[in-house]
């Protein structure tokens, strides 16, 4: 990773471009493996909301530039901002200046819960482009894309349970594949590689580094000569049916879970993240590839 010299807290995060039909926004803190802080949350808002505003756009894809996808959320980086207020985009107060526990239950109802499930039904079909690491948070932003595409190299993994805390906020891991490979999924945080992703359902297609760039554009291609209503009608009917089989109130009940446990780290520990931050995850999960 990059060090806090190189740091510039007013550069953009987000990069956004149109080109045939086709939105692509692309998270842009490779430094940082694309560790998402208040400021690139806000920003992918702002981006999907043009993206959604803009008639000529018929699909969105959702990349993410470097090495890396995501490394999850921002949880040691220079710009780690979770203590600033934003612009919010829902319908929560703002949490900067609130006590306790209510300090971070109304920051992640509103910027990781609330805007994940916004963009799990932006009436256009997105498409997540996936290399390398797609660790914890960075799940939430492939997971609410209707469709994900990976590099052969690319990996999955949400190893929170480490810090006692039941999965990342975006609770879908029954959703996205299997509930016995979901519970080994969380229990053991290992890696799950690209092939063993599609082989469970949870990626629709293989690529390359070389390719994923082009594999995706001609996928997005293919999806934008359907009829735009007929897209979105057809959304809302897949994300129905997942919600009538619980998907919704799953995600609320595994939501007050998640909360509970900061709680209890915070009384135990004094850290609502049982005194992990990114280099002490990144160290235990070495220590468990070489298990």
């Amino acid at each position: 990773m990059s060090d806090s010299a190189s740091y510039d807290p007013n550069a953009d995060t987000v990069i956004y471009a149109v080109s045939e039909g086709i939105a692509t926004i692309t998270m842009d803190r490779p430094g940082y493996h694309n560790a998402q802080n208040g400021k690139m949350t806000y920003e992918l808002d702002a981006a999907f909301r043009r993206a959604v505003a803009d008639d000529e756009v018929k699909v969105i894809v959702l990349a993410g530039n470097g090495k890396h996808f995501s490394a999850g959320h921002d949880i040691g980086t220079p710009g780690r901002d979770v203590h600033l207020s934003q612009e919010r985009a829902g319908m929560w107060y703002d949490h900067a200046n609130k006590p306790g526990g209510e300090f971070l239950y109304v920051r992640e109802a509103e910027a990781y819960l609330g805007m994940c499930r916004r963009w799990r039904e932006i009436p256009k079909p997105t498409i997540a482009a996936v290399q390398g690491a797609c660790i914890a948070g960075g799940l939430m932003l492939a997971w609410v894309c209707d469709l994900i595409v990976a590099t052969d190299d690319a990996f999955f993994s949400d190893p929170v349970v480490r810090m006692g805390i039941p999965g990342v906020e975006y609770f879908a891991h029954p959703f996205e594949m299997p509930p016995r490979i979901a519970k080994e999924f969380l229990f053991t945080g290992d890696k799950m590689s690209a092939e063993r992703a599609y082989q469970v359902g949870m990626v629709n297609r293989l690529s390359t580094r070389e390719t994923l760039h082009d594999d995706v554009k001609a996928l997005a291609a293919k999806i934008a000569t359907q009829p735009r209503l007929g897209l979105a009608l057809t959304k809302q009917a897949v994300n129905h049916v997942e919600d009538l089989q619980g998907k919704r109130t799953g995600m609320d009940a595994a939501f007050a879970w998640h909360h509970f446990s900061h709680a209890h780290n915070d009384l135990v520990t004094g850290d609502k993240l049982s005194g992990f931050d990114a280099k002490k995850m990144a160290k235990h999960n070495r220590a468990g590839d070489k298990s």
